[in-house]
């Protein structure tokens, strides 16, 4: 069973998703690959998983460079997973290039090489917004590139931890 909720970020309202204990999803309302099978979840605000969310983003929102105890289970092919545990390993204030991660792939998994327009693809795709920080992710040259909520809340998730985005 899936369950969900509502919320309120100083960037806009989120939905999150979670089952059996664990968050699945945190997604900015509207932004790309938002998810379209709703109907069913159910609208459970006092899941112990979204309490835990809501405090995480309060404190992260304040500018708290803090981990987190909060379960994550996103749902996504294994290529996918494991470029979203890399993006876990990136810490608070600081960004690396889509090709880094890309290189860290290909290493780990003894390849010569890894597309980084590949890397790209499963950054998008990230269904835990801020707490999978796909927004520390930039192009090669610093630049902002890509952000499924949108460039603006990419910068301002940025400026949040003290990187001035190219």
């Amino acid at each position: 069973m899936k369950y969900t909720c509502t919320v309120e970020t100083p960037l806009g309202t989120m939905t999150a998703a979670a089952e059996e204990g664990a968050l699945i999803g945190l997604w900015f309302i509207g932004q790309k690959y938002y998810p379209t099978t709703t109907a069913a979840w159910i609208n459970e605000p006092d899941y112990p998983v979204f309490k835990a969310l809501r405090s995480h983003l309060s404190r992260y929102f304040a500018g708290q460079n803090i981990g987190h105890d909060i379960v994550l289970a996103p749902h996504g092919s294994l290529f996918r997973k494991n470029v979203w545990d890399l993006l876990l390993k990136i810490p608070f204030g600081e960004v690396v290039t889509y090709g880094e991660i890309a290189q860290a792939i290909a290493r780990a998994g003894r390849l010569t090489s890894m597309s980084a327009q590949a890397v790209g693809g499963a950054v998008g795709h990230n269904p835990i917004s801020i707490l999978i920080p796909c927004h520390r992710v930039v192009g090669v040259d610093g630049s902002l590139t890509g952000y499924a909520g949108g460039l603006d809340k990419k910068e301002a998730l940025l400026r949040l931890e003290g990187v001035n985005p190219a």
